[in-house]
């Protein structure tokens, strides 16, 4: 009988710390003396650079200072009304709000600006190219604009490690080096399908191995959808 295993790791929270900031040292720098951000704040880059990561690190980092925080994004359901209590708000995913999301988010910004608070945001474009309204799409061009990067083989390979050893999986080289061969190199789908493995190496009782991620990424009712 398959095991059916438990979800005994919770998902890592976006940090400062658990941030591999490879060719990003010098923003995550900026974010991490800038808590709260005193202005505007925008990132952009493909999927896999940490966007998500950053914001979530953000707000953690403000969370630990005690300080209220307004988080939105495009799976965020509007209406979204503003706190008086907050000292930053954060977007997410801005690429992919609806026509009603980015009037709310425009709207959260005028009031942002009103009250002297900043506002963080990220997306897959510059501001320039996302498909906003003007507005808001200027709103998001007025503070420093940052363009993340990928992490190159060597460090994607850490990031990997990094979140393997904080599950408690044992993931030789060999493991690793077959799975950036296989599979998409963002490490957004990196890191769920190192969930997945962790998942179906703990029902079938195996460590993890060569032929146990081959039989993962073979079985299209185990693996995600973007493997090569």
């Amino acid at each position: 009988m398959q095991q059916v295993p438990l979800p005994l790791v919770p998902q890592a929270q976006g940090r400062f710390d658990n941030y591999l900031p490879g060719p990003n040292a010098t923003v995550v720098a900026q974010l991490v003396s800038d808590v709260p951000p005193r202005a505007p704040v925008y990132l952009w880059g493909e999927p896999g650079t940490g966007k998500t990561h950053l914001l979530q690190a953000v707000a953690h980092a403000c969370h630990q200072l005690g300080l209220a925080v307004g988080q939105f994004g495009a799976a965020t359901p509007v209406p979204w009304a503003f706190d008086e209590h907050w000292r930053v708000v954060l977007f997410d995913d801005v690429q992919a709000f609806s026509a009603l999301q980015q009037h709310q988010a425009f709207a959260l910004c005028v009031e942002a600006q009103t009250r002297g608070l900043a506002w963080l945001a990220c997306g897959t474009l510059p501001p320039v190219d996302l498909p906003l309204r003007d507005d808001l799409r200027s709103r998001l061009a007025w503070g420093q604009t940052h363009a993340l990067k990928t992490l190159d083989e060597e460090e994607t390979l850490a990031a990997v490690g990094q979140e393997a050893e904080r599950r408690g999986i044992a993931l030789a080289p060999e493991v690793l080096r077959y799975l950036l061969n296989r599979y998409s190199r963002d490490l957004s789908s990196l890191m769920r399908l190192l969930d997945r493995l962790d998942q179906y190496s703990l029902a079938r009782g195996r460590a993890v191995t060569v032929p146990l991620l081959r039989a993962l990424l073979a079985n299209p009712d185990s693996a995600a959808g973007d493997a090569v």
